[in-house]
């Protein structure tokens, strides 16, 4: 029989190595940056809605530095290198993993040794090119000026370029329903604040996502965010679908957004007169009306039951929000972003624009406002 004394030993060492299997093991990070020599480099950590800082190291030399750094077991974390202000990598790491990522200092960058950051290295090449090509697009839009047709042909290739890319977006979350590099897939955005997923049918999506990522990644605070925008998507979803079912008002409704994001429903504007007015910020015809007829007509009629709903038909959003800034338009305008695809023109049935309609008490006018003096004539009327 082993002697007390063994046994106390044996005691120490298999409480020593269950303290050992316990903890969790460090990632370690090898890093080699083309171009940044004894440079000061920034590593963040996401902290679901924000970055934080996690630590600030400095590159040798021939550009390079290791990094160890402890995460908890079962909850893989979401690691950012930045110079300069400049992300360079994104690093989806899980304890235990060891990372090899080259990298230059105009964000190419590859990437080794894990397979979440593999697939978030795909996911970042995939929406850098696609950024990079709407906006080449809207640059080429602003551009053609006055001319029509580009704009038109131009606008077309802006809506195809987005419809492609959701769908692959989609093509990606239905694919890659366990892997928590779809968290970054769903919050993509065109511009300043139109999200990729934006439609109402999205919080199926979401949701799907949500239940597939919490069997794998129970307590991860992404999953917990993506649940909590599922469910406030999921809420928007049945009180469209109630809405529709409720008794029809007397003129097709519409809920676009507006500068800052938020939708304005149309049936919510609680004015007497309502004009709703279809345009195009690209044409330069259409932002002199705005600046020669409408405000003018605004500031007269306003204070005496007059609001204005005005959309903005155009795929490029961050250049139609200059331009509601920069002319001071200060009555309601919104856009989806989605220009000639837009549901709102098949609701109206809009031939050409600029184009306007006139609520009154609740009820589509039947008034056919064809130019400013018509327009003039029926607000006389009615106000």
């Amino acid at each position: 029989m082993p002697s007390s004394k063994n046994f106390r030993c044996c005691s120490v060492l298999l409480a020593f190595a269950l303290m050992a299997a316990a903890c969790s093991r460090p990632v370690r990070l090898s890093v080699e940056i083309q171009g940044a020599p004894s440079s000061d480099i920034v590593l963040c950590q996401q902290n679901v809605n924000r970055y934080d800082i996690l630590d600030t190291v400095k590159t040798d030399e021939s550009g390079r530095f290791s990094y160890k750094l402890e995460l908890e077991k079962g909850n893989p974390d979401f690691i950012y290198i930045y110079r300069n202000g400049h992300k360079l990598a994104s690093l989806l790491l899980s304890e235990g993993d060891r990372v090899s990522v080259s990298a230059d200092t105009l964000g190419h960058y590859s990437v080794t040794g894990s397979e979440e950051s593999e697939k978030l290295m795909y996911v970042d090449r995939e929406y850098a090119a696609f950024t990079a090509a709407m906006d080449s697009l809207g640059r080429a839009v602003e551009a053609a000026g006055d001319d029509r047709e580009t704009v038109a042909r131009l606008s077309g290739e802006m809506t195809g370029k987005y419809t492609d890319y959701y769908r692959q977006c989609v093509r990606y979350v239905m694919e890659n329903s366990r892997s928590l590099t779809v968290v970054p897939v769903f919050f993509q955005t065109v511009g300043n604040s139109f999200y990729v997923f934006s439609q109402d049918t999205d919080a199926l999506h979401f949701r799907n996502a949500a239940d597939s990522l919490s069997m794998v990644y129970p307590d991860s605070k992404y999953v917990r965010s993506l649940r909590q925008e599922a469910e406030a998507r999921t809420r928007q979803l049945e009180l469209r679908v109630r809405l529709q079912s409720a008794e029809q008002i007397n003129f097709p409704d519409l809920e676009l957004p507006d500068v800052k994001g938020n939708k304005v429903k149309l049936s919510d504007v609680d004015s007497k007169a309502v004009l709703v007015f279809f345009w195009s910020p690209a044409d330069a015809e259409q932002k002199m009306f705005n600046l020669d007829v409408l405000k003018d007509i605004y500031a007269t009629w306003h204070g005496k039951g007059l609001e204005i709903y005005q959309v903005a038909i155009a795929t490029d959003k961050p250049a139609w929000e200059r331009v509601v800034n920069a002319q001071g338009l200060g009555w309601i305008n919104v856009c989806d972003g989605l220009g000639q695809n837009s549901p709102a023109i098949g609701q109206y049935n809009i031939r050409k624009l600029p184009s306007c309609f006139l609520i009154v008490d609740g009820s589509l006018s039947d008034r056919v406002i064809s130019d400013e003096r018509a327009l003039r004539q029926a607000l006389s009327d009615i106000l």
